[in-house]
């Protein structure tokens, strides 16, 4: 499943009631609305139709599986799908002679930054899959991957203290490189630098110290968690 489908408020409803109750009839899901008949069974069809609802033998409606599932994202309280966090690897791939594989972002946002190769986890990847896949189509190589620690980081407006982005990086160490670097790609170009060469660009993102320090795995599996205002990128 590369997305999910957005769905109607009334459809939610239906979803909300179903998580709290095996099954459930017609009549019973009439009820949440004051919509007309034709109208409660077109949304209950959509429902089927996503997969998410099911009519068993006894002509009642109850959730499958991949309705549990996406049910559960529901804010119970206010009837709305919550918004998740979203899940990415970042590569921290070091060379023997201790310098690190960069990248610099060409497409917005975060246009000319310097940072280290990434990309979000697909549906049903585990996370070294994920990073043995983006390194292998960003930089043309493989390299041997441990699991070093999680970081998660929010983006918050300035001017209203809103949050815009919610991310979860999952930060792979990758020794022993393999193959033959790929200079530039749709989005970017790669090089190896020391640290020392790193802070020497004019954009690098702030996160990246932590982003090391993780990788370097000297403190074991390691949580970070930083706030940063719009304006610092």
């Amino acid at each position: 499943m590369s997305h999910e489908a957005s769905i109607h408020t009334i459809q939610t409803v239906i979803l909300r009631e179903l998580l709290f109750m095996p099954s459930a009839r017609f009549s019973d899901l009439q009820k949440l609305t004051s919509l007309e008949s034709d109208h409660v069974k077109f949304h209950i069809a959509r429902l089927v139709e996503l997969g998410y609802v099911i009519k068993d033998g006894l002509g009642d409606y109850r959730l499958t599986p991949l309705g549990k599932e996406y049910a559960n994202k529901i804010d119970t309280d206010q009837n709305t799908i919550e918004r998740q966090p979203k899940s990415a690897v970042i590569l921290v791939i070091e060379k023997e002679d201790g310098r690190y594989l960069f990248q610099e972002r060409l497409k917005h946002p975060y246009y000319g930054f310097w940072g280290f190769a990434g990309g979000k986890i697909r549906w049903g990847e585990t996370i070294i899959q994920a990073a043995e896949r983006e390194l292998m189509e960003e930089t043309g190589l493989s390299a041997t991957m441990q699991y070093r620690g999680v970081y998660h980081e929010l983006t918050r407006s300035k001017e209203t203290g809103a949050i815009l982005e919610d991310k979860i990086f999952h930060v792979v160490y990758g020794s022993q490189p393999e193959g033959t670097l790929k200079e530039s790609f749709e989005g970017g170009r790669n090089a190896w630098l020391s640290e020392d060469e790193l802070i020497t660009k004019k954009k690098v993102y702030k996160s990246t110290g932590i982003e090391i320090e993780l990788g370097k795995g000297e403190k074991g599996f390691v949580e970070a968690e930083q706030i940063y205002d719009e304006a610092e990128f």
